[in-house]
């Protein structure tokens, strides 16, 4: 077997698991959006998680859209520019979102005062509103530039730096504010208690860092990687890049129902509880009592 035909055999491969993760994650990312879609009064995390979930199920629809009518060799191929511009949006905005999350737990750690009485009542929806437009302006600009190459070089040019440096803050965002809340927990006179919130928001930042990072390096400088390893090379890169992005957008559902229901049968009996509560425990910002299943004092507050 040649080099050539081992390269389609892992391309097909990867294919068909990005189309079986992709319908993995897409009906519990359209639970997530259902279940706080539906609530009249949202906290802040729960805007925060909605608009996630938005952008995660969107960005499974066009993998799921673009290689399952690549593994029937049916997908028009002039398309593809678009579906990959589309999907590239709504991966940004699930960056945005992510870091946002990260942002406003540190915030509320560092200054509880100022988040609990002087934050701006809806001022998740609007940061959300500009994640969304910031994403559609970076995807349009970009998208142009590449189609015009020669006639907009320098746009070009100064999109892909743009893109690049934005990555690198988003990273440093996301690991500065975890790692402040890692900090507050382990070290100090006053440790933070170990909720679930934070768990779920711990578990969602290692899954997006280890399979959905990737992909963000590859598309920011992809001309560099293209140039490096080749054609065949770059192509089967990209595709693991996008399969791990897959496993992200789907694990993050499976996240929130897990950290929800963690020893709930401990605390519960043999109780179930709908998925609505679960996910709703996954997001409580309160302290477990332990063995006894009684709450903290901060969690009774938080819950009254």
């Amino acid at each position: 077997m040649d080099e050539f035909s081992s390269i389609y055999i892992v391309e097909k491969t990867q294919d068909f698991l990005i189309v079986i993760f992709a319908l993995i994650g897409l009906p519990g990312n359209a639970a997530v959006i259902w279940l706080l879609g539906i609530q009249r009064h949202k906290k802040p995390i729960s805007v925060y998680i909605l608009h996630l979930a938005t952008s995660d199920f969107l960005f499974l629809c066009c993998l799921l859209t673009f290689y399952l009518w690549k593994l029937i060799d049916r997908f028009p191929y002039e398309y593809y520019i678009y579906i990959h511009a589309l999907g590239m949006f709504f991966y940004v905005t699930s960056l945005l979102m992510l870091s946002a999350i990260s942002t406003e737990r540190c915030l509320a750690v560092l200054f509880p005062i100022w988040y609990r009485c002087h934050q701006p009542r809806h001022m998740s929806a609007v940061l959300c509103s500009l994640f969304w437009a910031l994403s559609l302006l970076l995807t349009i600009l970009l998208h142009i530039s590449h189609c015009f190459l020669f006639q907009f070089v320098q746009l070009y040019m100064g999109m892909r730096l743009f893109i690049a440096s934005l990555v690198v803050i988003l990273f440093v965002v996301l690991c500065g504010s975890n790692l402040v809340l890692l900090v507050r927990m382990l070290c100090g006179s006053t440790r933070l208690p170990l909720t679930r919130l934070y768990v779920t928001i711990g578990l969602t930042v290692l899954v997006f860092l280890l399979c959905s990072l990737p992909l963000c390096i590859i598309s920011a400088w992809d001309d560099v990687i293209h140039y490096k390893i080749g054609y065949f090379n770059f192509m089967v890169l990209e595709n693991t890049g996008y399969l791990l992005s897959s496993v992200n957008s789907s694990a993050n559902p499976i996240i929130y129902f897990f950290v929800g229901s963690f020893r709930q049968k401990q605390h519960q009996g043999h109780q179930r509880w709908s998925l609505k509560v679960v996910l709703q425990k996954a997001l409580e910002d309160g302290g477990e009592a332990g063995e006894s299943g009684e709450r903290l004092p901060q969690e009774s507050v938080e819950m009254s």
